[in-house]
């Protein structure tokens, strides 16, 4: 069993015939007296740090003679005893550090527990608060309905409910604001309707308030809708009425308190077969950050030889750069023709990625809305985005383009002979669209420099010139330099601000 044998317990038990447990036995007692016998490696490096610092301390007084005798004997070599003497000495020099690092390392652990037990702390209360308002919410819809105008009357019952669940809501976890928010009102009116200890009634209704100097009597109100009524206006506008009675030498009252009186006397509701003004919904609205991830197209018709003949012009702009993506002449308009299109454009712009997110828009057209051209969008991981019904400019973009290319010189007026010549001009339209027009609003660089990322280098050059020149003569330049900066994102249909409303009851 020892070196340099350094035989295992069972392969010696085989050979010598000896049983295991005895083996064993015997290496314990050798081992209480003090001798070196590896334990579950061959390998002097595998040896346990007992065994190695038993070697130490037998080799000490040895020299190099008689340590090197004591190697070979052992099957060691003398620098692996003295890389193990190195390690005996410096091993309580490493101490300090390791405490150091030890202690280092507990304070970064304890850093980050409780900086996750912070982390968990805020997602705790954030989905408390997200589960508070949402039943908040609903609770508000199922109760009180949801009336968004601005300085409504909310009656003393409608405003206890209101106090009521912004109170739970906030024992669940809500933050005040949030729940006021949801409620429709602000955090000044909820203060407001609790400043006295209880819920207070809304004293408007019992305000005493001077009637207006102009007000009209109830006589009047009344002559006015006689005069409505009569024979000769009863299917006349007030508008009508207010010119007919001034030719007449008559002045009664404006148009506006001409349908307030009707609205007040139920008399004010739509009549005729054309049909009542509907509110329209807004149009559909995308941003795109970078080029290849937002697309416009639409079709426009060239003039061909002959009165009534057409081209089709199919156009394709990628809306962030303005640059045009993809173009075709055909002699009809249809989806397949369309499929084709979007199909070289990917192939031309090297989308082959579907999981890159696409949106093309357009308008309500056939080819744009053919099962052909919706399933090669589908294939292509492409979404469809459409404008609103009957508003041209839900398509601003590809408008734009189709004027810029009709009202270039040279745009043949009477009409191209062929479609050739057709493809020939639009093809020569586009290179010099892409790469030589200076677009006013790209800030005068090309399409293609924006759409190749080249843009930004170019405004930065042309400020350098503008500052060098105000540098040069400030006397001439009022302000700063011109503006250079293109915007970040570029919104299609972009959606307009709301009018602010001051929440309150």
């Amino acid at each position: 069993m020892a070196p340099p044998m350094s035989m295992t317990i069972p392969e010696l038990a085989e050979q010598e015939g000896i049983t295991a447990t005895t083996l064993y036995n015997w290496r314990k007692q050798a081992r209480e007296r003090g001798q070196v016998l590896p334990s579950r490696s061959t390998q002097p490096d595998q040896w346990t740090s007992q065994e190695k610092f038993q070697i130490v301390l037998e080799t000490a007084p040895m020299n190099e003679a008689e340590l090197s005798a004591y190697c070979r004997e052992r099957g060691l070599y003398p620098e692996q005893v003295e890389a193990w003497r190195d390690a005996c000495m410096n091993a309580n020099d490493d101490v300090a550090a390791q405490a150091k690092q030890q202690r280092q390392a507990r304070k970064a652990e304890q850093k980050r527990l409780r900086k996750l037990e912070r982390e968990l702390h805020r997602k705790d209360k954030a989905l408390a608060e997200t589960a508070a308002l949402l039943t908040l919410s609903k609770k508000a819809e199922a109760n009180l309905g949801h009336d968004p105008r601005r300085g409504r009357l909310t009656s003393l019952p409608d405003r206890q409910r209101i106090v009521t669940l912004v109170q739970d809501a906030q024992r669940d976890g809500a933050r005040l604001a949030k729940a006021c928010q949801v409620m429709g009102i602000s955090v000044r009116t909820y203060y407001r309707w609790v400043a006295e200890g209880e819920v207070t009634a809304d004293r408007r209704p019992d305000a005493d308030r001077p009637e207006p100097a102009n007000k009209l009597s109830p006589e009047e109100r009344k002559s006015i809708v006689a005069l409505c009524n009569a024979p000769e206006y009863r299917s006349r506008p007030p508008a009508f009425i207010v010119a007919d009675q001034a030719d007449k030498g008559r002045y009664l009252a404006s148009e506006s308190t001409i349908y307030r009186v009707l609205h007040e006397y139920d008399q004010q509701h739509h009549r005729g077969r054309q049909q009542a003004p509907q509110r329209k919904r807004p149009p559909t609205t995308h941003q795109a950050t970078a080029p290849n991830q937002l697309w416009c197209w639409d079709i426009s018709w060239l003039p061909g030889p002959a009165r009534g003949t057409w081209w089709y012009l199919y156009l394709i702009m990628d809306v962030f750069s303005r640059k045009i993506v993809g173009h075709e002449i055909y002699e009809t308009e249809t989806g397949e023709l369309a499929a084709e299109l979007i199909q070289k454009a990917c192939w031309r712009e090297r989308l082959t990625d579907r999981h890159k997110p696409l949106i093309l828009h357009s308008d309500n057209g056939s080819p744009m809305k053919a099962a052909t051209f919706l399933e090669k969008l589908y294939d292509l991981g492409i979404t469809p985005s459409y404008s609103r019904p009957r508003v041209s400019n839900d398509n601003a973009f590809a408008e734009s383009a189709f004027k810029t290319l009709k009202y270039r010189p040279g745009f043949p007026i009477d009409g191209f002979a062929t479609l050739a010549e057709a493809q020939d001009w639009v093809q020569q339209f586009t290179e010099w669209y892409n790469h030589e027009h200076r677009h006013s609003a790209l800030r005068y660089v090309t399409p293609s420099q924006r759409h190749d990322g080249e843009a930004k280098g170019i405004l930065t050059q042309r400020r350098e010139v503008f500052e060098a020149a105000k540098q040069r003569h400030p006397e001439r330049w009022s302000g700063d330099i011109r503006k250079l900066d293109l915007p970040e994102i570029v919104h299609l249909n972009p959606e307009r601000d709301p009018i602010p409303q001051a929440a309150g009851f």
